[in-house]
């Protein structure tokens, strides 16, 4: 079974345990007869997709999840499939936040993603124009332009997981879900969670 989710910057592929991406507008040409059963949330990359592959399913109906959050996207109800009692944290161009409680999805919220918060300052004044520096000492206060802007970026993402995830165990995805996840003792990180949800939610289809 080959699994495909689409987000907004490239086309995430899963198959025999092997995840790799590609861009929408250089899209590999993929085994003759197997079908890609994929979910998307970009309609404009979800037709690159079918242009230039004849066997897709579109399996976003399938992907059910108890919650009353209304809008969740596909990949996030995805995600949260995958776990049936946590904190899930997909850090990637946004970084969504989402809490598992028996099957239950009891809520969550989006913040912006490392890069969103780099143009966030840099739009303010060229001045604040600066990468984020992962290494930055979380334990003193800045003395430094750089070194303030990376505190405020990651202290203040840090600290909201933590409010929210209490007791509960987390779950990290995504692009920057590795590095964010050593800042928490006994954190998972799992760049398979989306897959994982959708092969559990098409067991029953399928």
């Amino acid at each position: 079974m080959l699994l495909c989710d689409i987000g907004n910057t490239f086309l995430h592929f899963y198959h025999k345990g092997k995840i790799w991406k590609e861009k929408p507008y250089a899209l590999t040409k993929k085994k003759e007869g197997l079908p890609i059963y994929y979910i998307s949330v970009n309609e404009r990359f979800e037709r690159c997709l079918l242009a230039s592959h004849s066997y897709c399913i579109n399996v976003n109906e399938h992907i059910e999840l108890k919650t009353q959050y209304s809008g969740l996207g596909v990949d996030r109800k995805a995600a949260c499939r995958a776990v049936d009692d946590g904190v899930i944290i997909d850090a990637g161009s946004a970084i969504t936040i989402d809490v598992m409680q028996e099957g239950i999805h009891l809520g969550g919220y989006i913040m912006p993603g490392l890069e969103s918060y780099k143009k966030m300052y840099a739009d303010i004044s060229r001045v604040l124009g600066r990468d984020i520096e992962p290494g930055v000492d979380l334990t003193q206060l800045p003395q430094n332009t750089s070194d303030a802007i990376s505190f405020g970026v990651l202290k203040s993402i840090i600290l909201m997981i933590k409010n929210t995830s209490r007791t509960k165990k987390l779950y990290f995805t995504g692009g920057d879900g590795k590095f964010f996840a050593r800042f928490f003792e006994d954190a998972i990180y799992d760049n398979t969670l989306v897959f994982k949800g959708m092969q559990k939610a098409l067991q029953k289809h399928i």
